[in-house]
């Protein structure tokens, strides 16, 4: 187990605030202040510094941080999985983008149950932001995510490339004629909240151009891929969206592909976890049996 000392050390860098650690542990701000020295005099090093009224981690913080971060995750993975043999039943708890969870992994996973109709499975939604928190808090044993992340942070393994392209309805008229993405401006664009990895993608493409989401004439944000999808089909705007997620409306004839001379994109699916857990090769096994299942 963690010590103690670690968990207060934990919860101050949580918050970055002596007094909201206190609270959270129910114990007063002078002994958190006491623990943080203890482990300073151990390990010989400084963890925190002031910088006017707020604190911050220094270099030696920032490694103690991240390497018991690791482990107490793992020591959460451990109970959980030692409480799972004790009631002879397996369970995975991860997370999924909204567009892959809507679009993409149901069918990979209906046939995981069925493979494992033993295994007990918790899926939490959420934009790639919000997972990789969930992913850094132990909240989650992997995810699977399309936006951009910090690669050195994370074990992966890659899942699939999908196409992600421009979109409108079939019987659309647009106010200009459309040969590049330029032309699209004059356009109302349909895109989801920040923090996620379908509008992250579309934003870091607009900036190598020197453009922004703010350039289209009008802006409609939407954190449901749905929603966007219904909207798109009620002919109220274009958006960017992996082929995936309006697949079903190209075929049926409902939505349309807006050719640009100028615009061709293809993005990853990956799988990821934290980096060097000692259930890596768990992980790496679960996601690439879901992989399979395709």
């Amino acid at each position: 187990m963690l010590d103690f000392r670690i968990k207060t050390f934990l919860s101050v860098c949580k918050y970055m605030n002596l007094t909201y650690a206190a609270e959270e542990l129910h114990i007063t701000q002078p002994a958190v202040s006491q623990q943080i020295r203890y482990l300073e005099k151990l390990y010989g090093v400084r963890l925190l510094v002031r910088e006017g009224k707020k604190i911050k981690l220094t270099p030696a913080g920032e490694v103690l941080l991240s390497t018991m971060t690791l482990l107490r995750n793992d020591e959460n993975a451990m109970i959980k999985r030692m409480r799972q043999y004790n009631e002879k039943k397996k369970a995975l708890i991860f997370g999924v983008t909204l567009t892959i969870g809507e679009y993409v992994i149901v069918s990979p996973l209906a046939q995981y149950l069925k493979k494992h109709p033993e295994t007990d499975i918790h899926i939490k939604y959420g934009n790639t932001s919000l997972l990789l928190e969930h992913l850094r808090g132990g909240e989650i044993d992997f995810a699977l995510v399309e936006g951009y992340f910090k690669s050195h942070d994370y074990d992966t393994l890659h899942y699939r490339t999908e196409k992600y392209i421009p979109v409108c309805a079939a019987g659309h008229r647009f106010i200009k004629d459309v040969k590049t993405l330029s032309d699209l401006l004059p356009e109302r664009l349909l895109v989801r909240e920040q923090g996620s990895g379908t509008r992250d993608i579309l934003e870091k493409n607009l900036e190598t151009r020197n453009l922004s989401i703010q350039d289209f004439s009008h802006l409609v944000e939407v954190e449901n891929m749905h929603t966007i999808v219904s909207l798109l089909v009620q002919d109220c705007g274009v958006a960017f969206l992996y082929q995936a997620a309006v697949r079903q409306e190209i075929e049926s004839g409902l939505l349309r592909q807006i050719p640009l001379a100028d615009f061709e994109m293809e993005h990853d699916f990956t799988f990821l976890w934290n980096k060097d857990s000692v259930f890596s090769e768990y992980y790496a096994d679960v996601c690439g049996e879901l992989k399979t299942c395709e």
